[in-house]
């Protein structure tokens, strides 16, 4: 069997890009994979736009459409980045549940009570029973890839995939900070009776102990409650609202410094959370829940590659909220790929250089 040196020897990075089934048509395998990127192709309870299950595969198929040379990390694909097929069952497990839970969103937006209606408690038992079933498993891959030394990446998928991964990262590394990217703070204990919706993770990432700072950024839209939750954290959440950034760069002040203090609280291990519309909607037309406003894909970037400079430590991520669109699956790889070339430059000395 090829080591992964034999298939860098092999490989040519300035060809074009291979249609092998693989994330950038890279020539890697799970065996010889350094970064493991796992599709979850599940949208069950999304509340407005449909299509993220369909964003894994928008993805990988966009992904061979990218040039390898990363100016961050010119030799970061040699890593090994293998992304397997999706799980057929949680495609076959989202569609089966997506109409009992579109049953349940109804009724809540006509003002029904879910737990005194024998039918609709039944299915929202159902779909947060399935929920649970796809944590786990994500929970259950992660920790056999950790196991074998590889580091992983998730790629949703509405914003509710990555708990199985944050809660096996979470035994294997003890405390870290999260850097969450959203138009959304997704800080409520349950949205349309769902505790694993896309609005939720963020509760359900805090809940976890070893979580010691929630840094949000970009955050547009959010609930009465939300704020609260944001107010009563006692500075373990800490949420920079787009509006308030925008006016202080119409103000004067340097993204590049903005950046810096919005990292300044994180601590030396760090995990990214990133739902693409926390971007500009251009961006992602077709991701779940659009909003106007929102970072160029740049200033994300730039955000990230501070992480590194202040050395740092990205210890895993996701990328969700991916739309079923071409145009989504290009910046959603590209996303991946930066992340996956940024987590590899922070393991490195002299990281100040990014």
């Amino acid at each position: 069997m090829a080591s992964r040196a034999d298939l860098i020897r092999n490989f040519d990075p300035s060809g074009v890009g291979l249609e092998n089934g693989n994330f950038c048509g890279l020539p890697f395998d799970y065996d010889t994979a350094g970064i493991l990127l796992l599709g979850v192709p599940w949208e069950v309870t999304v509340s407005y736009h449909a299509g993220t299950a369909a964003g894994p595969e928008a993805v990988r198929q966009a992904s061979p459409q990218l040039d390898l040379y990363d100016l961050d990390y010119p030799d970061g694909w040699q890593q090994g980045l293998y992304m397997p097929p999706c799980p057929d069952w949680i495609r076959e497990l989202n569609d089966e549940l997506r109409p009992a839970a579109a049953d349940i969103i109804h009724a809540t937006e006509q003002g029904l009570d879910i737990a005194s209606d024998e039918r609709l408690a039944g299915l929202l038992q159902r779909v947060n029973a399935g929920g649970d079933r796809v944590h786990h498993w994500l929970y259950d891959t992660t920790q056999r890839a950790i196991a074998a030394g590889k580091r992983v990446g998730a790629i949703g998928g509405d914003h509710s995939i990555p708990l199985g991964l944050l809660r096996a990262l979470a035994d294997h590394h003890g405390s870290f900070g999260v850097l969450h990217i959203d138009a959304h703070a997704d800080l409520r204990p349950a949205y349309q009776g769902f505790p694993y919706s896309h609005a939720s993770i963020m509760h359900q990432v805090i809940a976890l102990p070893q979580i010691s700072r929630l840094v949000q950024v970009g955050i547009r839209d959010i609930s009465h409650g939300e704020v609260a939750t944001i107010q009563q954290s006692q500075g373990r959440i800490q949420t920079h609202y787009d509006p308030v950034l925008q006016e202080r760069r119409f103000a004067g002040t340097p993204w590049r410094d903005l950046c810096r203090e919005m990292i300044e609280p994180l601590p030396n291990r760090v995990y990214v959370s990133f739902d693409v519309d926390g971007l500009d909607p251009k961006l992602c037309p077709h991701t779940g829940t659009p909003v106007p406003g929102g970072l160029e894909l740049e200033e994300a970037f730039a955000l990230l590659r501070e992480v590194v400079r202040s050395d740092r430590q990205i210890i895993g991520f996701d990328v969700s909220e991916v739309g079923d669109g071409d145009w989504d699956g290009n910046v959603a790889a590209r996303i991946v790929y930066k992340l996956c070339n940024l987590m590899g430059r922070s393991l490195q000395p002299g990281n100040r250089s990014v």
